[in-house]
């Protein structure tokens, strides 16, 4: 399926430098801007980029779901990701000032 149509970025192209990240280091945290620059393009309309973040969250679930192999490895897993999950989302919300106040 293609992703980025600026590009010309399919899924699969995603999902392999993903795979190769992880290979390399499996717990590090993989980034668009980092498949942007494997791939030596840049987003142009950034209209992929949620979408991209999507496939390097579902890859990186499923190479560690395969990678998991006991109940208490697997259970640790999912513990990692909800934690990484957390911090994604919760970066994203914005904070009112509190240097100014009113007279």
């Amino acid at each position: 399926m293609l992703v980025c149509q600026c590009n010309m970025i399919s899924d699969k192209e995603i999902e392999e430098i993903v795979l190769g990240f992880l290979k390399a280091d499996p717990w590090q945290l993989v980034v668009p801007a980092m498949v942007y620059r494997e791939l030596s393009r840049r987003a142009k309309c950034s209209g992929c980029v949620p979408n991209v973040v999507d496939i390097i969250v579902k890859t990186t679930e499923n190479y560690h779901m395969q990678q998991a192999r006991t109940p208490v490895e697997l259970n640790d897993v999912r513990a990692r990701l909800a934690t990484l999950k957390g911090k994604r989302i919760g970066g994203r919300r914005e904070r009112r000032s509190t240097s100014y106040r009113a007279a």
